[in-house]
């Protein structure tokens, strides 16, 4: 079977098509003959030779899935031949087809495409596990997101706002900003042009926010604090602006707040399998419902792989880059 693989870190030229073998389901997983699967900056990372696959995952890219169930383990009992689903990977999204543990497959969506579904399994769990399971946002709190243009601050936007939450999102450019409002947000802040610290004292009334999602690290990190009400909780998903920060811990204090980082794919097999239980009972319904949906930017063959990467690197993307397999 065709798939994606990175012989020599590097550029988006690195991305080569290659035939590898076909993947044979353990006794509690799936194999998915995939419609499409998702672009994440991850990838990029990973192409780049600094986000190794984790141990007994396929060394090539790719988080997440959609596809039809053509085999399965002799235990599984959640998924059955001809089912369309959608997976989170720990890897080797970037292929004809995949296998997963069960517990990281959730059926389809009723009334959402096969090829879109594969923009939600990594921004879902990512959000949720943050957002909600571990910042415990609740109804009538403020959530500020950076980056939220992406696929995972789109998807962001629309969970916190569906679930009773106000949202500011930063974003950079008038168009971007239009997006994020478009999506639910109440402002969308052009970080190029304005101090989002000064425009949430100014729209909260001096209060603050109570979680940030932060997609960018470094030096915001310092200012998500300033940004932060009493009680308030940041979550570092990724550090696009750098790996490093300073913050004056007095004022992290004052505010008895929390300053929080984590990854996803790293976490462990029965972590992974409880956040996807949570995102079938908690985030699945609201999907239905059309309250969140998978807002798509691009949809690339998968032998453009090269392109949809390089719309990735470009920053001009607004919501989830796919490549289409089937």
């Amino acid at each position: 079977m065709r798939a994606i693989t990175v012989p020599v870190p590097g550029g988006p030229s690195a991305l080569v098509v290659s035939e590898v073998a076909e993947p044979v389901p353990g006794p509690r997983e799936v194999v998915i003959d995939v419609a499409a699967a998702g672009v994440n900056r991850a990838d990029v990372n990973q192409r780049e030779g600094h986000y190794p696959s984790p141990a007994g995952a396929p060394s090539w890219p790719g988080l997440e899935v959609s596809g039809t169930v053509v085999a399965t383990g002799e235990h599984v009992t959640t998924a059955a031949v001809g089912d369309y689903v959608v997976a989170l990977l720990p890897g080797g999204g970037y292929a004809d087809r995949v296998q997963v543990d069960e517990g990281l497959v959730l059926p389809l969506p009723r009334g959402v495409d096969l090829v879109e579904a594969a923009g939600l399994p990594e921004a879902v769990a990512t959000v949720w596990s943050n957002v909600f399971m571990s910042a415990g946002l609740k109804p009538g709190e403020t959530l500020l997101v950076h980056g939220g243009a992406s696929g995972v601050g789109s998807i962001a936007i629309q969970m916190a706002v569906a679930l009773g939450s106000t949202v500011y999102a930063t974003a950079g450019s008038a168009d971007k900003t239009s997006f994020c409002e478009q999506l639910g947000a109440a402002r969308g802040i052009d970080y190029k042009t304005e101090d989002f610290v000064a425009v949430v004292d100014e729209l909260t009334e001096g209060r603050g926010v109570d979680v940030v999602l932060d997609l960018v690290g470094g030096d915001y990190i310092a200012r998500d604090v300033e940004a932060l009400a009493v009680n308030g909780r940041v979550m570092v998903i990724a550090v696009q602006g750098g790996a490093s920060a300073t913050i004056d811990l007095s004022r992290l204090m004052a505010k008895r707040g929390r300053v929080w980082a984590t990854t996803l794919r790293a976490r462990s097999l029965d972590e992974r399998r409880a956040i996807m239980a949570e995102v079938r009972d908690h985030v699945w319904p609201l999907v239905e419902a059309g309250s969140v949906r998978p807002v798509l930017d691009s949809v690339y063959p998968l032998e453009f792989v090269a392109t949809a990467h390089k719309r990735m690197e470009s920053g001009g993307h607004s919501g989830k880059i796919l490549l289409a397999v089937r």
